[in-house]
């Protein structure tokens, strides 16, 4: 996964809109980046660009609004955002004014400058219910009351729901990175699940090394709970060996390591398993998995919860496991000095 580390705002522009309207509210003007405003933008661009469910993803062959203003905008023909900025806010209230279940927001759209090279950052900051206070005289007696502001904005302390970081257009194996959290609520909701990203964006997800790796990782645990689910010491056998090969492996070859971890026919059940959820070999995300891996939770006969840290985990003089030989298994915690209630 390429993470981003180092982001600088040149300049940004916000536009309004509005459900329902009959036209958006298009800004004529570049944000002023005070500190605040820019503190603002940044936050929610930084939580953006950090999310775990922020996608790699490439532009169809089909012409996209989107697509064409952003590349002649990053490789130097057009340097107005301004301009850009209004292509891409009249593109998305065209798709909104289409379906009123869409919700209104504040569109951003930002120049940023990151240690990955320079992009065009889109941020759609849908509105939130906030309260204020109205003050009145009734009856000449001062009244205070709590009021809703129905388009207030998320603050820079939330998440927002969908946003697109746009890169130079090259020959890359992606174009743009993608955060679409559309909750799906049933089955009818197919255009409004996906506008975002087929309409909108006119792009196609790509998988990369942290969808990968949590996937092998969501998808073993998944088997292991399945086949499992009484062998407590098989369970953590094969977990372990998980942790072992993210630890230490730039890639993971499934059948390897079903035949080196697993007998031959746990392998072959495996094997068969993992098929319809990642492909044969994998390319491990260190980044996320050095994360995943700093802390080991264990929920145990689902009433006892232990987070251990990986390196107390991995020493054998502070946590071991021990088998009965009915099956079951000891978790042994050795040599406690401290014991704090919490």
């Amino acid at each position: 996964m390429e993470y981003i580390n180092d982001i600088n705002i040149n300049e940004a522009v916000i536009h309004v809109l509005d459900n329902n309207s009959d036209e958006p509210v298009l800004n004529e003007y570049s944000l002023d980046l005070t500190e605040d405003r820019y503190k603002f933008i940044f936050k929610h661009i930084e939580k953006c660009l950090k999310d775990e469910n922020l996608k790699y993803a490439v532009f169809n062959d089909e012409k996209s609004i989107v697509k064409e203003v952003c590349k002649d905008y990053l490789n130097g023909i057009d340097h107005d955002l301004i301009n850009l900025s209004k292509e891409i806010a009249k593109q998305l209230f065209s798709i909104m004014n289409g379906n009123t279940n869409i919700p209104s927001c504040d569109l951003i759209v930002a120049s940023i400058v990151t240690d990955k090279g320079p992009m065009i950052a889109i941020l759609k900051l849908d509105y939130v219910k906030n309260f204020t206070h109205n003050i009145e005289f009734i009856n000449e007696k001062l009244g205070i009351d709590i009021v809703p502001l129905s388009s207030g904005l998320p603050g820079s302390g939330q998440k927002i729901n969908k946003a697109a970081f746009i890169k130079p257009i090259r020959d890359d194996h992606f174009n743009l990175m993608i955060l679409d959290k559309q909750i799906r609520k049933n089955l009818d909701d197919e255009y409004i699940y996906n506008y975002f990203i087929n309409n909108f964006l006119g792009c196609n997800i790509v998988e990369n090394e942290r969808d990968m790796t949590k996937s092998f990782v969501n998808a073993t645990e998944e088997w292991i709970r399945e086949n499992f689910y009484e062998e407590p010491y098989k369970s953590m056998k094969v977990r372990n060996a998980v942790k072992e090969r993210l630890r230490e492996d730039e890639t993971i070859d499934i059948n390897n390591f079903a035949d080196e971890v697993l007998s031959p026919d746990e392998a072959q059940n495996y094997k068969m398993f993992m098929t319809q959820a990642v492909p044969e070999k994998i390319t491990v995300d260190t980044a996320w998995a050095n994360k995943k891996l700093k802390r080991t939770r264990l929920k145990i006969d689902n009433s006892i919860d232990i987070y251990v840290d990986d390196e107390e985990y991995k020493d054998s003089s502070k946590f071991e496991v021990v088998r009965n030989g009915d099956g079951t298994v000891n978790l042994v915690i050795k040599y406690i000095t401290n014991i704090i209630e919490k």
